[in-house]
């Protein structure tokens, strides 16, 4: 595009400025290659199980297709209220603390725009989920990244976070377990990032997604911290441990303040959430929990092959304690993430995402999602120690 027509366009200039995912790039490259292995999109490959399929299912056959309250089916408010209790600890309102979201990334983005004013700095964490720093940057704000470290299992160091604190910070995003580092924190770190919350009066944005799949240790949230329910905005959902990735269901909780201005927002963009995905949502967290757990024992078997191949082949790999993906280090080839990547699929027809796609501190890294078959990762990993010892 021209100097010209950079002047004359229509689009607002925070989106013009926002790069296109990386993962969609690379996956670009993907589509039309036969016989791909893909260690590359992250979402589990089981099947959602069958009686939150029923429940679908059963939802339609009664008719039950109509809006539901902005806030969502106060069943599946109340089902919320007792799993978010029983699993972290945090009580919560149905009634006006749980928000009924289109999967956690509307709940982030309407958090976002609910807090943001021009100009306000919002701290998250790299390498990290793509959308986290477009998101912010599309709510007008400053996305202000903090490294975490291979060396310190991808856990956010609390020190490192303090140091880039100034007078426009307004929230910090955190994600742990971590997409797509598997790095998660432990209870003594959470507090201590809980205190520097509480001492600079921020707002935390913490999204939960991957807790159920911890392997190591019991996952803490930060807002079951002394002073920390009235600051945090929980985010979590259906996608990763019950594998319900396509019915687009999330939800949010927080203090009704906080949860008010997230509703004005989504009851004029959004509406509501489906109400099939809703009613199918309800029997996962009322009986699904077991099926959830029985994913994970696989996801747990496939993370130390995969790991213990990787280092095996010498790509030095930490061992993820939480979410279904390990993030190999490269950086022993020479060759930056994308060339790797990139190198890899022509050669061997394995797809695995560039670390770079995941912030500029994922350079040197690879992710590979571990939520397939074990057939498929046994293969993979031989494809890929036969192209290492060519490069």
């Amino acid at each position: 595009m021209d100097d010209q027509s950079k002047k004359t366009s229509p689009v607002a200039r925070q989106v013009e400025n926002i790069p296109r995912s990386g993962i969609r790039d690379f996956f670009e490259l993907v589509q039309g290659v036969p016989d791909i292995i893909s260690l590359g999109v992250g979402e589990p490959d089981f099947v959602t199980p069958w009686k939150i399929r029923e429940a679908a299912i059963y939802s339609l056959e009664r008719g039950h297709t109509s809006y539901t309250s902005n806030s969502g089916l106060i069943k599946l408010r109340q089902s919320i209220a007792r799993y978010v209790n029983e699993h972290f600890q945090v009580s919560y309102d149905p009634n006006d603390e749980i928000l009924v979201t289109v999967g956690v990334s509307e709940g982030l983005d309407i958090a976002l725009r609910a807090l943001i004013d021009p100009g306000d700095e919002i701290i998250y964490h790299e390498p990290c989920y793509v959308s986290y720093a477009p998101s912010i940057v599309m709510a007008h704000g400053v996305a202000v990244p903090v490294k975490c470290e291979s060396s310190n299992a991808f856990a956010l160091d609390p020190e490192a976070l303090r140091k880039v604190i100034t007078p426009k910070t307004k929230a910090v995003i955190l994600n742990f377990p971590t997409n797509p580092t598997g790095g998660t924190l432990s209870a003594d770190q959470v507090k201590r990032i809980a205190e520097i919350a509480v001492d600079h009066d921020l707002v935390v944005i913490s999204d939960e997604i991957y807790s159920e799949l911890t392997y190591e240790g019991s996952h803490v949230s930060i807002a079951s911290m002394p002073g920390m329910r009235e600051r945090t905005i929980f985010l979590h959902g259906f996608s990763k441990a019950f594998a319900m990735t396509g019915f687009r269901v999330g939800y949010a909780c927080a203090p009704k303040y906080l949860l008010d201005a997230m509703l004005r927002i989504h009851q004029y963009c959004m509406l509501c959430a489906g109400i099939t995905s809703q009613e199918a949502a309800i029997e996962a967290l009322d009986h699904g929990f077991d099926e959830a757990m029985a994913m994970r024992e696989h996801y747990l078997a496939r993370r130390n092959f995969i790991v213990h191949a990787l280092n095996d082949m010498g790509l030095t790999c930490h061992l993820p304690r939480g979410s279904f993906y390990a993030f190999p280090s490269i950086q022993n080839t020479g060759m930056s993430s994308s060339e790797f990547a990139v190198e890899l699929l022509k050669e061997t027809k394995v797809a695995c995402v560039p670390g770079t796609a995941f912030g500029e501190s994922g350079e040197g890294f690879l992710r590979c999602c571990f939520a397939t078959s074990m057939a498929q990762i046994e293969m993979a990993m031989d494809r890929l120690a036969k192209f290492l010892q060519k490069v």
